[in-house]
């Protein structure tokens, strides 16, 4: 018994398919997983926790809190520095006191906005390549 072309290019769609979903799934493949402030968690004075490191985008951050009195709030540069997040810029925020955070290609920015919290180091500043 001998196969129809039919059967030849439903092989090559196949095959098409295949390739495409190992390409858009070849960024998560390689994506790193990092837990923020390591074993102490997303804290005060983590700020400095990300010198040192590499991290690519499409890589997790692991933000692990108390979210009676933390979050995360992923900002922009100079929500950053200031430590505050209008309510009107749009800002996302994490409360769950286990969030999972994509990087971004380039500059990524996240605080905590309980008052004081990010005055006292608990901010960090990625750029993820």
């Amino acid at each position: 018994m001998s196969e129809g072309r039919g059967s030849a290019s439903m092989n090559m769609v196949t095959v098409m398919i295949s390739l495409l979903c190992l390409l858009f799934l070849a960024e998560s493949i390689n994506a790193e997983t990092h837990i923020v402030g390591g074993a102490k968690g997303w804290t005060f004075n983590t700020k400095n926790w990300p010198n040192g490191k590499e991290f690519s985008a499409g890589d997790v951050l692991v933000f692990n809190y108390n979210s009676k009195i933390h979050n995360v709030v992923v900002v922009d540069k100079a929500g950053y520095t200031s430590c505050k997040t209008p309510a009107a810029a749009g800002y996302e925020t994490f409360k769950s006191g286990n969030d999972e955070i994509k990087l971004e290609s380039g500059e990524n920015y996240f605080i905590c906005n309980f008052p004081g919290h990010c005055q006292t180091g608990m901010k960090i500043f990625i750029n993820a390549v």
